[in-house]
């Protein structure tokens, strides 16, 4: 398993190369691909924190990437909005995207640069899963519930396993009670969990045969620019019906946690 620092070598390096859609995705599958299966993202995104009544909040978005979800925090109505990411390729180029708003290179498992109470929300979306290291791990739900203000809103993207946990490189995906155990330890409820893809994502929580059926086809379907487009087209037509009808994911789900009021 890759260490923190092999690992923002690695985020360096790709967001360097790659500052894309399949540069914070699942880069084997393409750009085209990528582009329709975030599509899924943004819509399950904006339906849930849509309802939230967010408008003018200030917002921390901790793990920002290319700024796709700064973005829709801005089609929301929130007010401030600050980013943070691990990377200087991402941190430098969201500032000449975003110039409205903060930018700062932060890791989400330390965040010391931002003070206690801070924020009324925050966001961590598809990072969360990419923290290897278990202390970091818990680091990070610790410091974003520091930096939320009790009442406040986190929203979080994650793999939510309900079978055995799975490690990788540069991945680990964990299961639902230690997600939830971390959250509440951090001070936080858990008071919505959704699907955020169905079947344009690795099918990290279904059997091991699907899962690597599934994975074949998809990378099979998505070995040129156009057959990937074609994929993510017809995936994307499906998947956003899927997210709305089912209550469990076999993949990325979205979590709503409101920061409990201190005693």
């Amino acid at each position: 398993m890759a260490t923190h620092s092999e690992l923002r070598d690695f985020w360096e390096h790709r967001l360097e190369g790659d500052w894309t859609e399949s540069g914070v995705g699942y880069r084997a599958l393409g750009r085209p691909f990528n582009s329709w299966m975030y599509r899924v993202r943004e819509e399950v995104f904006l339906r849930e924190v849509g309802q939230l009544g967010l408008r003018g909040v200030s917002v921390l978005d901790a793990g920002s990437g290319t700024g796709f979800y700064v973005r829709l925090w801005e089609r929301l109505g929130a007010g401030d909005v600050t980013g943070c990411d691990m990377t200087d390729a991402a941190v430098e180029r969201l500032r000449g995207r975003f110039p409205n708003h903060r930018f700062v290179r932060q890791d989400v498992s330390e965040l010391d640069a931002f003070e206690d109470a801070s924020f009324d929300a925050a966001s961590c979306m598809d990072v969360l899963f990419h923290i290897t290291d278990d202390d970091r791990y818990a680091a990070a739900f610790r410091g974003l519930g520091r930096v939320v203000r009790p009442g406040g809103t986190l929203v979080i993207s994650e793999n939510c396993l309900q079978r055995p946990e799975q490690r990788g490189e540069h991945q680990v995906n964990r299961t639902l009670e230690t997600i939830s155990t971390l959250a509440d330890k951090a001070g936080f409820d858990i008071v919505r969990r959704v699907p955020m893809l169905m079947l344009m994502n690795a099918q990290v929580d279904a059997s091991l045969p699907w899962r690597k059926a599934w994975g074949g086809l998809l990378r099979a379907a998505t070995v040129t620019a156009p057959t990937g487009w074609l994929a993510g087209a017809l995936l994307y037509r499906v998947d956003r019906k899927l997210v709305r009808g089912r209550r469990e994911s076999p993949t990325t789900e979205l979590l709503v946690l409101r920061r409990r009021e201190e005693d």
